[in-house]
């Protein structure tokens, strides 16, 4: 529905009007005033309100907060790292200005290798940028006034060496001279691995290059000149790490087989050892060694014949407590060859790794061992020498005791040494002479049993204390016994 109001006629009501002029600006009308006429009408729309003022005040606002929000994330004026000024900047600004003004900065070489330039993007320079900005808004940031023309944050330069060095071999190439690497080689002479010393190059001290370029940056130089003297460059393989191969190779060399325990069973002699080695250079100036599997699979089928073996059975002489006196047969375990099919392989790792003992897979039997518990018993009564195992008589003998002036003790003994050949009484003073006595066993002092080649009278007392008996017989009891054999002389 149209909204409608009631107004008066506009033309009715200055028809017939006379104005009076009151002043300059003003009119009265002196006329009776008409009657209104009333119409319906659309209402007028109310007029807009300017708010100039309102829009100036909101765009103040604005700027104030653009201001504020860009202090938030700008570092403060003044701020500069190394010699690159990085205050009114974000920090991902101020990371392109650190990396630009360093790959901008040129390097003129002077002295022997000539005035050529190159830049810090030739010679692979960088600098840690984003760390170095971020730490930079961190103790810097524009909000913090106080924070503002700050002293200079250090900032570290790096060379890539690589690109440094094909940078400065290109720039002056008369100051390079290549390095020759140490060489590894097996001389088929001695049977051994040699080494070859490696040989210095020259080059420029891209170390030396690197600390100028750190001064000239923190300096904030953007041109520095740089005296371009040779100096020695290393080999890439130098020639102890050669020595230090060549130490490892021979090891191999010394200690090459296939091994049971600390028995090198299958012996690997040098030039078969070295045939299966291969020496090559490495990463970073090393050696790299391989191994031929295929090689060393021809030896595996000859091992079991080397291995395989039966047990063995130990036996031992002891005294009648079953203390060991002698070892009479060493004991030696059985053994068989276990599964072989991953020797050749696994050897050629090992050796890869410097490594020359192969440990054989081998099944073990152990050996028994036999105790033979022996003592001697002498009697004076029936001059008669007894020798017992185990409890049991083995045999007996018959024998000369000592004279009456010249008795064999009674008593419990041990054998304490043996001699093959020996002279009794021959010095001066003694009231005999026997030389070359046979099988001497001395268990009490200076009485042995012992053979006696002057006398056959046994079964009867002939000697100075000793006990004689024939010399076949003291040789079989000599054999027989051990040191710390019983000897038990009675009645």
């Amino acid at each position: 529905m149209t909204d409608l109001a009631i107004r008066p006629d506009a033309d009715a009501e200055h028809s017939g009007a006379a104005d009076t002029l009151v002043d300059d600006e003003t009119f009265v009308d002196d006329s009776p005033a008409p009657e209104p006429e009333y119409q319906w009408a659309p209402a007028d729309e109310a007029p807009k309100k300017r708010r100039v003022g309102m829009w100036v005040g909101i765009a103040a606002g604005v700027t104030a907060i653009a201001v504020a929000a860009s202090s938030l994330v700008l570092i403060a004026p003044g701020t500069a790292v190394a010699g690159v000024p990085v205050g009114w900047l974000t920090a991902g600004a101020a990371t392109d200005a650190l990396q630009s003004r360093l790959a901008d900065t040129t390097v003129v070489l002077t002295g022997a290798g000539g005035d050529v330039e190159v830049t810090g993007a030739d010679l692979g320079a960088t600098v840690d940028g984003r760390a170095l900005a971020d730490t930079a808004f961190a103790e810097h940031p524009m909000w913090n006034v106080s924070a503002w023309f700050a002293e200079p944050l250090d900032a570290s330069i790096a060379l890539d060496a690589e690109a440094a060095t094909a940078a400065l071999r290109a720039a002056a190439p008369d100051l390079y001279t290549d390095p020759v690497d140490a060489v590894v080689s097996f001389d088929a002479e001695t049977a051994s691995y040699v080494a070859t010393p490696a040989v210095e190059g020259t080059g420029i001290d891209v170390d030396a290059l690197r600390l100028a370029l750190q001064d000239a940056y923190t300096s904030g130089q953007t041109r520095l000149e740089f005296d371009a003297v040779a100096t020695p460059v290393t080999a890439l393989t130098p020639t102890y790490v050669a020595d230090a191969t060549v130490s490892s190779l021979n090891e191999i060399l010394d200690t090459a087989g296939f091994y049971v325990g600390d028995e090198r069973t299958v012996p690997v002699s040098r030039d078969i050892a070295a045939s299966w080695l291969t020496v090559t250079p490495g990463d970073r100036g090393t050696f790299e060694i391989t191994a031929d599997e295929d090689a060393i699979a021809e030896f595996v089928p000859g091992l079991a014949e080397a291995v395989n073996r039966d047990a063995v059975d130990a036996r031992v002489i002891t005294d009648t407590g079953g203390e060991v006196l002698r070892e009479e047969i060493a004991g030696v375990d059985g053994r068989v060859l276990g599964e072989t099919s991953t020797v050749s392989s696994d050897y050629a790792a090992q050796l890869a790794q410097g490594d020359g003992v192969f440990q054989l897979p081998v099944e073990q039997t152990p050996f028994a061992t036999t105790a033979l518990a022996r003592n001697i018993v002498v009697d004076l009564s029936d001059q008669r020498v007894y020798l017992y195992e185990n409890g049991g008589l083995v045999s007996s003998y018959l024998a000369s005791t000592g004279l009456a002036g010249s008795p064999t003790h009674v008593g419990n003994f041990r054998i304490n040494w043996k001699t093959p050949l020996q002279d009794l009484g021959c010095f001066e003073g003694a009231p005999y002479c026997t030389e070359d006595v046979p099988w001497l066993a001395y268990f009490n002092g200076d009485q042995a049993l012992h053979g006696a080649y002057w006398h056959n009278n046994f079964g009867n007392t002939m000697s100075h204390g000793c006990v004689n008996l024939p010399p076949a017989t003291a040789k079989f009891v000599y054999d027989w016994s051990a040191v710390g054999t019983e000897v038990r002389v009675q009645y």
